[in-house]
């Protein structure tokens, strides 16, 4: 399942950053494995409240980020099925209209809109270019999250087609996606290696695993709990 978020309070927000800001200690390293499924909304709002909390504190922390796979539904059909009449199926008309409302009043909060038209389906192929983008290096597999995040969830785009997944792959730079994709063993050894790892202990996403362990967070946490995390794991 998806674990639910909060909104941010600027206010909140301007007074940590403040606080975080001071001191003029050499940088510390930390280190942040991301367990997430591409489909799941509140993943990529915990990604949009994370990269507030890394902004406000990089005077201070040199960071690590990787992301791991999750599957919400590792059945989901390859083809994709219509995404809002997926959502009224399995949780009902009620509960995925105020799902939506919901989602929609979250999103407009990070200056987004929220998109439920379109298709939804299996992640298993983003997931395998999300691996092989971080053998590029870790930034660019965190820049292509994001852009994989803002076409499934506001531009209608099926996070299972291969256009798609390659036009977010151009955009971040990274190299060879096409070949690397073409085949559908690469990268699935390296995936379900890390389904078994990081999907064991946990029952929802998003996930943050913070300096191996040392602070773990669920759900779409507000950038001042990550703030918080950070001060703790490094202590």
């Amino acid at each position: 399942m998806c674990v639910c978020g909060f909104i941010l309070k600027p206010s909140i927000f301007k007074t940590l950053h403040k606080t975080m800001a001071g001191g003029s200690a050499a940088k510390k390293l930390i280190q942040i494995d991301i367990v997430s499924d591409t489909v799941c909304p509140w993943c990529f709002v915990g990604k949009k409240n994370l990269d507030k909390a890394l902004e406000a504190s990089r005077d201070r922390y040199d960071f690590e980020v990787r992301w791991h796979p999750f599957q919400l539904n590792p059945n989901a059909p390859k083809e994709g099925v219509d995404k809002k009449r997926y959502y009224e199926e399995k949780f009902g008309s009620g509960m995925s209209g105020r799902m939506e409302s919901r989602m929609s009043e979250i999103f407009r909060g990070h200056g987004l809109e929220y998109n439920l038209s379109g298709l939804t389906g299996n992640t298993l192929d983003s997931h395998r270019l999300i691996y092989f983008a971080g053998l590029q290096g870790h930034e660019k597999q965190h820049e292509l999250v994001g852009e994989l995040f803002l076409g499934y969830f506001t531009q209608e785009k099926y996070i299972g087609d291969r256009e798609f997944l390659l036009e977010s792959a151009r955009k971040i730079g990274v190299e060879g996606a096409a070949e690397f994709l073409e085949d559908p063993n690469n990268g699935l050894n390296e995936v379900n290696e890390e389904l078994k790892k990081y999907t064991k202990d946990i029952n929802g996403v998003p996930h943050f695993l913070i300096n191996n362990g040392k602070q773990e967070l669920s759900g779409g946490q507000p950038p001042e709990v990550f703030l918080r995390a950070f001060e703790a794991a490094t202590k």
